[in-house]
């Protein structure tokens, strides 16, 4: 019917560049990465050059999906910690305050360049220098700072006033002394120039050449980790992704040693059988089970000690499994900066990509506007303590990039950031497809709940009935007045192979747009 994809993502810049590369005959993987380098331009603090990510991958050729692995990776030695440039700001979200740590000793090997070089060779028909033109246009051009960017900007603002580097990038152009705000215009040139060189250099220029050096320096000298050795030593990984049916689909998802993807296969895996949407949307039977199926997701995570060893294969075992799921069926159980982009062309390739910088730790990588990550200072991705991770080891995630086939029919990209929201997110957007028989911009748009310890939140709109029965059976719940980011922001796009059309929803939770070309 004349259409060339798809794309859903956090920013209308993002999802622009792709639908940009998919109009030019670009196929999903040339969109994806060239909506990564614009959400750096578009979404600064949410991503970064110098930060990391997953990218999910289904090609049409038949291949099995594949997941590509760029995640952050500990260095290979750590130093005194008296040396250490390493310390704490508070994050203001309004409701509440959250410390987060920054300086040189918060950041760990980036990977995010690897990935973008690794995951062109293997997938892409465009070249690289036409995959970056519309980031490059637009750092130099400028993007105007939208409602949500700017929020975001104010939370961490800290962060991004402490050094002069990142002053001197983020500051406002009319008033020096603070940080730009809505309305006004980012421009970052210096990143321009960078993605141009880099595409033409290649990746080696940032692992093992004159881009990356000033980091392994400054790290030497102010206080960091991070090597040579570390830079030049990173390696993406290719998994295979975690596969699990439902229902009549398959889903493919995240694997371990990233956490997020196991801890929704096990809540599905919970909810199997179990008709969650027999009464429908907003039912008692549907909220109980869909809480009762977190909360017992977050007691399983402590007991088999996942958030410390990376290590889910105990998760998923039928016996444990069957422990955990008699009690859902018998029933009547800090906002990291993270952004998603979901890309399906119409040859059938599909892209789920998730990145994270973190908050970013201060340091602006000289000569290429890039912010390096903060990672080593991300309190629940180091649960053995600040300066005491598991030297050269890839980091785990929450991020849960996800695909799901739907016999021969739907063909769906799904992800979110969110911090540990995301696993609940998604969650709530399959089972809104699979369960309830949604359309993508109803799964997305529709009210969900989280449950962290004994709270259960709610967004508003579900029926004051099915609430009620949740105060009675959880007792701590809390309704929030209107939807928010805090309850991630699924970006998804879905290609119906029996209607011959797409069809996608950008998260309005945080700012999503979805564009079909």
């Amino acid at each position: 019917m004349g259409y060339k994809g798809a794309v859903a993502a956090g920013h209308p810049e993002t999802a622009r560049a792709a639908a940009d590369v998919l109009e030019d005959g670009g196929n999903a993987f040339d969109a994806v990465l060239a909506a990564l380098c614009t959400a750096a331009v578009a979404e600064p603090v949410l991503c970064s050059l110098g930060g990391g990510g997953f990218l999910l991958t289904r090609a049409a050729e038949g291949r099995a999906p594949l997941l590509y692995d760029f995640f952050a990776h500990t260095p290979k030695a750590r130093r005194a910690q008296a040396e250490v440039d390493f310390y704490p700001i508070l994050a203001d979200f309004g409701t509440q305050q959250q410390e987060f740590h920054i300086g040189m000793g918060s950041i760990a090997t980036p990977g995010v360049v690897r990935g973008l070089f690794e995951a062109h060779r293997d997938l892409c028909t465009m070249p690289l220098a036409r995959i970056v033109e519309p980031a490059v246009e637009l750092a130099k051009r400028g993007v105007t700072l939208n409602k949500l960017q700017a929020y975001i900007f104010s939370v961490v603002e800290p962060i991004y006033v402490a050094t002069e580097s990142c002053r001197a990038l983020f500051a406002s152009p009319d008033e020096p002394d603070r940080l730009m705000g809505e309305g006004e215009t980012f421009r970052n040139p210096d990143y321009a120039d960078a993605l141009e060189t880099l595409a033409i250099e290649g990746e080696d220029l940032f692992h093992r050449g004159e881009m990356g050096r000033p980091l392994v320096e400054a790290c030497a000298y102010e206080g960091g980790y991070l090597t040579a050795a570390d830079l030049e030593g990173y390696r993406v990984e290719r998994r295979a992704p975690l596969e699990l049916g439902f229902d009549d689909a398959r889903i493919f998802i995240n694997p371990p040693p990233s956490t997020g993807g196991i801890l929704i296969a096990f809540a599905l895996e919970l909810l199997r059988g179990g008709r969650l949407g027999r009464d429908g949307f907003g039912s008692v039977s549907h909220l109980e089970g869909l809480a009762t199926a977190m909360r017992l997701t977050n007691r399983a995570r402590i007991e088999s000690r996942l958030h410390e060893t990376g290590n889910g294969e105990d998760l998923l075992h039928p016996g444990f499994l069957e422990s955990y799921r008699r009690e859902v069926l018998g029933r009547a159980q800090a906002k990291r900066g993270t952004t998603h982009i979901s890309v399906i062309d119409a040859k059938g390739n599909a892209a789920s990509l998730t990145l994270s910088n973190g908050e970013g730790s201060g340091y602006v990588l000289p000569g290429t506007g890039i912010v390096i990550n903060n990672m080593l200072g991300e309190e629940d991705i180091n649960p053995h303590g600040f300066h005491r991770w598991p030297v050269d080891s890839r980091m785990a995630s929450m991020m849960a990039p996800t695909l799901m086939q739907q016999g021969r029919r739907r063909l769906a990209a799904i992800g979110s950031g969110g911090s540990n929201r995301i696993r609940t997110a998604i969650l709530q957007v399959l089972l809104g497809l699979l369960e309830f028989g949604m359309e993508p911009e109803t799964a997305v748009g529709s009210p969900r709940m989280h449950v962290e310890g004994d709270l259960l939140s709610l967004e508003p709109g579900f029926p004051e009935e099915a609430v009620e029965a949740l105060r009675r059976a959880f007792g701590d719940v809390k309704v929030w007045d209107e939807r928010n980011l805090f309850f991630g922001g699924v970006h998804t796009v879905v290609f119906d192979d029996e209607r011959g059309d797409f069809d996608g929803a950008g998260d309005p939770r945080r700012g999503g747009v979805a564009l079909v070309v």
